[in-house]
């Protein structure tokens, strides 16, 4: 069986589509985590000349107290929604990145059935056996790639709650401390 110029020149196509749709995805997730950052650091700037004002014009040392107490639980507050933030752009970069995998996983299944195939039809007779084999291996990668998949889903679940259930620790102990 022999692969024909289109055939190539079609396979290097989609390999570089592949590979720009890869490198479009890291960059955006890079873009939004340096505008998540830029922000961010715009707001704590914000929030120190703020809160040193303040403080500044604090009469007595128990009403410094009094305001830097109650400028701990919005600081806090801000950190875990970064936090969050980042979390979400990270996910959804994955998610993303997993969808071209699975994709590209699809059409390679795909092209290898198909190229089996013709194989199978122009096979001496008696390498039936060989076939099958190769066959049978095929489907048991297929197998432990869908196995795979459904473990990272799983983990990706899991993270999820993991993260909801820190930010909710971590809001609640704040909100303990600052009282």
């Amino acid at each position: 069986m022999s692969i024909n110029t289109e055939q190539f020149a079609a396979a290097n196509k989609a390999a570089v589509d592949s590979l720009l749709s890869v490198a479009n995805t890291a960059l955006a997730s890079a873009e939004r985590i340096a505008s998540l950052n830029l922000e961010t650091a715009r707001s704590v700037l914000e929030d120190s000349v703020s809160s040193a004002k303040a403080l500044m014009g604090a009469k007595d040392p128990q009403e410094a107290l009094s305001i830097q107490a109650s400028l701990a639980q919005p600081s806090v507050d801000k950190a875990v929604a970064y936090s969050k933030s980042v979390y979400e752009i990270s996910a959804e970069t994955q998610e993303q990145l997993s969808k071209m995998v699975e994709a590209q996983f699809g059409d390679f299944q795909k092209n290898i059935a198909a190229m089996l195939e013709k194989a199978a039809k122009s096979a001496p007779a008696g390498s039936d056996v060989a076939v099958a084999a190769v066959q049978s291996a095929i489907a048991a990668a297929n197998s432990a790639f869908d196995n795979m998949r459904k473990t990272a889903k799983q983990v990706t679940e899991m993270a999820q709650s993991n993260m909801a259930a820190a930010t909710s620790a971590t809001t609640k102990a704040a909100k303990k401390a600052t009282k």
